[in-house]
């Protein structure tokens, strides 16, 4: 027997797994720069991608807003780059006064004040308020235009009043962008509520029955319908500069680029490709990943993420177990436990879900297909009530998890661990 480790909420959960069992444990490519983070970080700023040096892009009296990830990326470690930016900005003559630091929540609910501070580190947090995007205050909402797929572009007023947008933030596989970071600070970052949910609705086939769109997933943009209306909404916003990282097995900043916010991501990705992109030889029988402690299991809403990689390694009819404290329960709002609780078959969630759309909507939808697709047991601290309409198993302890899956399967099932889940993607070889 092999003991595993892996993250959950604050704490550990150690269990055993056969080893004649294990397949792959999936954490992440070998990948070291040589340099520490500071050194990256500062690289970086100094050899931008496509662009002139951010100090040599503004100037003395204008103003700047520096779009930030909210508190459900705070594995990002923004403190550590976000003092640098500020630096590069001081030096070319912007006092702190023309600085605004705005917190790209989407759809995502305010933050506190210890939040912003663990954000954006103790000594900025003496210097800087930190504004939460609000994409419900049409107020605050100046329209742009309509991209063509048919999306009204609403976007933060605040920035758009600004003389420069500089977008930070971290680039990693995403469900639906194919690739966060980047223009998603932008959209779904600092959008307004419809132009989100316009953007989020090309996530759907054209037909009902269709379900998802085949083309829209983690780490593809090839045609993919979501990625191109980011862009196309970005480029009426014109980011100014970008500064992303990417970061390594360790959860510490292994990458970072900067520059043109198109330029600097292509190479971004081809970095979390080399990072987070794990070949494997096959799928498997059971897959057992965790979404890698909090903030990144604060919720199920956050924990999709690693549902989405966990189907790319699991077999049709395969046993998932979720390792996910979900300490605020569902998250998202209302639309979540609607979609979850108040529907037994997933035809009816479907209608439902593009008859009013909404991304707490279609997470719920999505966890739903997976849960019609697998055996799903999470191990979690989560109401069960709110999951079982899900057909969704919720368990406290590893070894309830396994017993249910040993019991109906055997115990000899080919199995994939996946203790990074929120961040690497498994990537079956031809």
């Amino acid at each position: 027997m092999k003991n595993i480790d892996m993250k959950y909420g604050d704490t550990h959960i150690t269990f055993p797994i056969d080893e004649n069992n294990i397949v792959q444990i999936i954490e992440g490519n070998p990948f070291n720069l040589g340099k520490t983070e500071d050194e990256i970080i500062l690289d970086s700023l100094a050899n931008p991608i496509n662009s002139p040096r951010l100090k040599d892009i503004v100037h003395n009296g204008e103003k700047i807003c520096i779009v930030i990830s909210d508190v459900t990326r705070a594995w990002q470690r923004p403190y550590k780059f976000l003092s640098p930016i500020v630096e590069e900005l001081n030096s070319a003559g912007i006092p702190d006064k023309d600085i605004i630091f705005l917190s790209a929540t989407g759809t995502h609910r305010k933050q506190t004040e210890k939040e912003h501070e663990n954000l954006l580190g103790a000594e900025l947090h003496k210097r800087f308020d930190v504004i939460d995007h609000d994409c419900l205050d049409q107020n605050n909402l100046v329209y742009l235009g309509e991209t063509s797929y048919g999306t009204p572009v609403w976007m933060n007023k605040i920035a758009m009043e600004c003389d420069h947008i500089v977008i930070t933030g971290s680039i990693v596989y995403h469900l639906l962008a194919g690739w966060a970071g980047g223009k998603k600070s932008i959209l779904p970052g600092i959008s307004g509520y419809d132009t989100i949910m316009a953007n989020h609705a090309l996530s759907l086939g054209k037909n009902i029955g269709d379900g998802s769109n085949p083309l829209v997933r983690s780490g593809s943009i090839a045609n993919n319908p979501v990625h191109n209306d980011m862009l196309e909404a970005a480029a009426f916003v014109k980011p100014s500069f970008m500064f992303n990282v990417i970061m390594g097995s360790d959860g510490n900043i292994a990458a970072a680029v900067s520059g043109d916010y198109v330029e600097a991501h292509a190479m971004g990705r081809d970095l979390v490709n080399r990072i987070d992109g794990v070949k494997i030889h096959r799928k498997a029988d059971l897959v057992i990943g965790s979404a890698g402690g909090y903030p990144k299991d604060i919720n199920l809403y956050q924990s999709s993420k690693t549902l989405i990689n966990m189907n790319e390694a699991a077999k049709d009819g395969a046993a998932l177990i979720l390792i996910s404290q979900c300490r605020e329960g569902l998250g998202g709002d209302s639309d979540i436990k609607d979609i979850i609780l108040n529907y037994d078959n997933i035809l009816d969630r479907e209608k439902s879900l593009r008859e009013r759309y909404s991304i707490s909507k279609f997470i719920g939808y999505y966890v739903c297909e997976l849960a019609e697709k697998y055996d799903f047991i999470m191990v979690s601290d989560i109401d069960e009530n709110l999951v079982k309409n899900a057909n969704i198993k919720v368990v406290s302890t590893m070894y309830e998890a396994l017993n249910i899956v040993y019991e109906k399967k055997g115990k000899s099932l080919e199995t994939i661990l996946m203790p990074k889940g929120a961040n690497t993607l498994p990537i079956l070889e031809n």
